[in-house]
């Protein structure tokens, strides 16, 4: 393994750089923000990555403090990866970038990149605009692929958490890249209705209310330069 590389600068974001900066590291990081996993899970949500190189990341980040591991509930020989306190404080940074970057997204990556039900669950904490809570106490519930998480609102807060909504007054039901393509605003809502890859149920102005917090409210796609 080559040696890893220092930025020598006194400078907060060169030290950012040099802990978290090196190819693969900050995809760790997303995996680990969704929850503690196994190796071989983090393995196999990472293709690509060869077990030496996931290895030494993983080393590193545990040097730094970002990483820890413990038992796996019910396996006294198995072990998981989680973050830290430190390493969770990342998510702003993680969901900004996140953020920025789906502007880059093409629709060659829609059709030859890896997808994760899971992503969809950082995807919508990313495009949560804090500008636009409603004043409505209530749920909305996103069921991506195999994944379930929702949004709360409560007391002029959005609160994004993985698992099924209490009473949800809207159900969003889609596939992992359809949700990627809408908030990569390649693909409206409206036309992945019409194509039957979208389905919502529930109060409409839930649904305006809830379109407007995600950022999806009388945006159209963005036009991408060839």
């Amino acid at each position: 393994m080559a040696e890893k590389r220092y930025y020598g600068q006194f400078c907060g974001l060169a030290a950012a750089l040099d802990v978290i900066g090196e190819r693969w590291t900050l995809l760790i990081l997303r995996e680990l923000l969704i929850g503690p996993v196994r190796f071989n899970e983090l393995s196999e949500n990472l293709p690509g990555i060869g077990p030496n190189l996931l290895t030494d990341r993983l080393r590193l980040l545990a040097e730094h403090g970002l990483v820890r591991t413990e038992p796996v509930p019910e396996d006294g020989r198995g072990k998981r990866y989680l973050l830290t306190g430190l390493g969770t404080s990342l998510l702003p940074s993680i969901l900004g970038l996140a953020k920025w970057g789906m502007q880059f997204l093409t629709e060659d990556d829609a059709v030859n990149g890896a997808s994760r039900s899971a992503w969809g669950f950082l995807a919508v904490q990313a495009m949560i605009d804090p500008a636009e809570v409603s004043e409505v106490d209530e749920s909305y519930e996103f069921r991506v692929d195999d994944e379930v998480f929702h949004i709360a609102v409560r007391s002029g807060q959005a609160t994004a958490a993985r698992g099924a909504a209490t009473d949800p007054v809207m159900v969003v039901g889609t596939t992992a890249a359809t949700f990627i393509r809408i908030g990569a605003q390649m693909l409206s809502p409206f036309d992945a209705l019409v194509a039957g890859a979208l389905k919502i149920d529930g109060d409409p102005d839930a649904v305006q209310r809830c379109t407007r917090l995600i950022g999806l409210s009388a945006k159209p796609p963005l036009t991408r330069a060839r």
